[in-house]
């Protein structure tokens, strides 16, 4: 994983169980949504796929996103906002840490972490 960590606050939190190797994603639940801080390893590719409205910021790193038919770098410090239903993909090449707002309060379940 990245070589500087989230602070225990934030990996405190339950794990996300996601569907794609090379990341770690801390996940925050509300009756509103997720939010869910990711830790990317480089080399990883997050598939096409699309859900409920997302809203995200590069916290360190970058990565190359396709939302829609637009691909664009995205830094530290860049947002992005993906509609519900929008077909999106990341490349990400380096160690990487974005936070996401999904509107889906379901989007993902969480896995135990280790006592």
């Amino acid at each position: 994983m990245s070589t500087s960590q989230y602070p225990d606050l934030i990996q405190n939190l339950p794990q996300a169980n996601l569907p794609v190797a090379g990341v770690i994603g801390y996940l925050f639940q509300g009756k509103e949504g997720q939010i869910c801080f990711f830790d990317f390893e480089g080399g990883t590719e997050v598939p096409a796929h699309s859900h409920g409205a997302q809203w995200g910021i590069i916290i360190e790193g970058e990565l190359s996103m396709t939302i829609g038919d637009k691909t664009q770098i995205m830094r530290r410090g860049d947002s992005y906002y993906v509609p519900a239903g929008v077909v999106h993909s990341a490349v990400i090449d380096k160690p990487c840490k974005v936070m996401d707002f999904f509107e889906d309060n379901d989007r993902y379940d969480t896995t135990p972490t280790a006592a």
